[in-house]
């Protein structure tokens, strides 16, 4: 039995390649007006569970660390954010509404086949009305633009604070 407290080793943090906001600034500003204008009208954990959803097939760990602590601050469950990645089989975690909004994540995220199905469309028009679906089709385009600046730049995941960038 030891008393000693033990030390845990993890695999140092990388660099980022670039800091692309340092570089394009107006890129940068422009994106987070975007942001905010697709965010208007939505509600707030159903947002921050597409961008969850969204990063979690482009593999963006720096955008995952960012709005999984955006969705606990908003008052989202552990238990719904761990069962995102497998909601087909977590079905009874969600709401018809936010069904609806995680399947158009991935129609709108994944295009190998190059449309988006219009049984999954259709699914998600009767869930919002066209100005709510209209944002939330924003919003889901936006986390993809996100997400690939995240994941060609490798930024760093594990330093964003909570509502840092609303």
């Amino acid at each position: 039995m030891s008393t000693a407290q033990e030390t845990v080793e993890y695999a140092p943090e990388h660099a980022p390649r670039l800091a692309w906001t340092e570089h394009a600034p107006e890129v940068y500003k422009a994106m987070v007006r975007l942001d905010g204008a697709a965010r208007q009208g939505l509600d707030p954990k159903l947002y921050e569970l597409v961008k969850i959803r969204a990063s979690q097939i482009n593999h963006c760990a720096f955008c995952l660390d960012m709005h999984t602590k955006d969705a606990l601050a908003a008052g989202e469950s552990v238990e719904r954010i761990v069962q995102l990645s497998a909601w087909e089989e977590s079905r009874h975690f969600y709401t018809d509404k936010e069904l609806a909004a995680i399947e158009l994540t991935e129609a709108i995220t994944v295009l190998t086949d190059g449309f988006v199905p219009d049984e999954v469309y259709a699914r998600a028009a009767e869930q919002f009305d066209e100005a709510e679906l209209s944002r939330l089709i924003a919003a889901i385009t936006v986390i993809n633009a996100w997400n690939r600046f995240g994941v060609s730049t490798r930024m760093v995941p594990g330093h964003y604070q909570p509502g840092r960038h609303r």
